[in-house]
């Protein structure tokens, strides 16, 4: 396992279900420290995300999943260390990395047609596929069949449940064939069968083009039978490792700062506090995206992420 933060050195190597060591590395951090409004979010962490992974993000509310994306995609600079996409140092703009950004509640009342949306991302035009030429409109069918969006295509966001709408930002995001997938807080507010959808056609998409997936979520359980690591952050630290190695008493203990149980109920993990779960109590003031309620995290990402080769992640 690698924990890293305050004075542990970085890029220790880990251990893991999967091997990872012959894979080669497509997000590393070497001593980073990350800061946002004069809070250390990061402190001098260090870890290598591999070819082919799928890493679940946790961490308590305000931990800096969200903002450790944004630093990956050169959205947030790094006080201090260095990070690395494909060996190469961030910048906004990666045409290897895809987006998908935790604000999505506007989309639920959106009239666009599903493959007119996609085509967005793509091209950046309001009316996206009618503008784009061959090759983009290539790109958006060859999206559509990877998370088999074809049917939903021909119908308006409006008319579409949330989980249909997250396979069609999935498909944003796979748009320019990217090797790294950022996705941040993608099963919020979906009901537990359409978060078990999500994670498994995350999964599936994952492995059958071999690229690495960041997945953020402020729940374990549903992404238990996909990961192949976790990367858990909290207190300036992150931990990653292999759920058995990270998911113990005193590893979160030292990243929630206080005492922690974790218990193991039917193939179920969970995080207590004083015997209360963490993870339902962080995020017990968040509704679904119609209940006018939005992520507890106190930052506005309903940004536009222009990626070097022209796409557009508009949501």
């Amino acid at each position: 396992m690698n924990v890293t933060g305050r004075s542990t050195p970085a890029n220790v190597s880990a251990s893991g279900a999967t091997p990872t060591a012959s894979r080669s590395p497509v997000l590393e951090l070497d001593h980073v420290t990350l800061e946002l409004g004069g809070r250390t979010i990061l402190r001098d962490a260090g870890f290598v995300v591999n070819q082919g992974e799928f890493i679940g993000v946790l961490g308590p509310n305000g931990a800096g999943k969200t903002t450790l994306m944004r630093a990956v995609l050169g959205l947030v600079p790094a006080a201090s260390g260095t990070i690395r996409v494909l060996g190469q140092p961030v910048e906004r703009g990666n045409a290897s990395i895809g987006y998908m950004p935790q604000t999505r509640s506007a989309l639920a009342g959106r009239r666009v047609r599903g493959r007119d949306f996609v085509a967005m991302a793509a091209d950046g035009h309001r009316w996206g596929l009618p503008h784009a030429d061959s090759k983009t409109r290539a790109d958006v069918e060859r999206v559509l069949e990877l998370v088999d969006g074809r049917k939903l295509a021909e119908r308006p966001l409006s008319e579409l449940s949330g989980g249909e709408r997250q396979r069609l930002l999935l498909a944003q995001c796979l748009l320019g064939a990217p090797k790294l997938l950022l996705l941040d807080e993608p099963l919020i507010s979906l009901d537990p069968h359409h978060q078990k959808s999500v994670v498994e056609l995350v999964r599936r998409v994952q492995q059958e083009l071999g690229i690495a997936v960041l997945f953020s979520a402020h729940e374990l359980n549903p992404l238990l039978n996909s990961l192949d690591r976790v990367l858990y952050l909290g207190s300036g630290v992150a931990a990653l490792g292999t759920v058995d190695e990270v998911i113990t008493r005193p590893v979160l203990s030292r990243l929630y700062g206080s005492p922690i149980d974790v218990m193991r109920v039917n193939g179920r993990i969970f995080v207590m506090s004083g015997g209360v779960e963490v993870e339902k109590h962080d995020h017990e003031h968040e509704h679904d995206e119609n209940g006018g309620h939005s992520h507890g995290h106190a930052h506005d990402h309903s940004h536009q992420y222009d990626s070097r080769d022209g796409h557009k992640h508009d949501v």
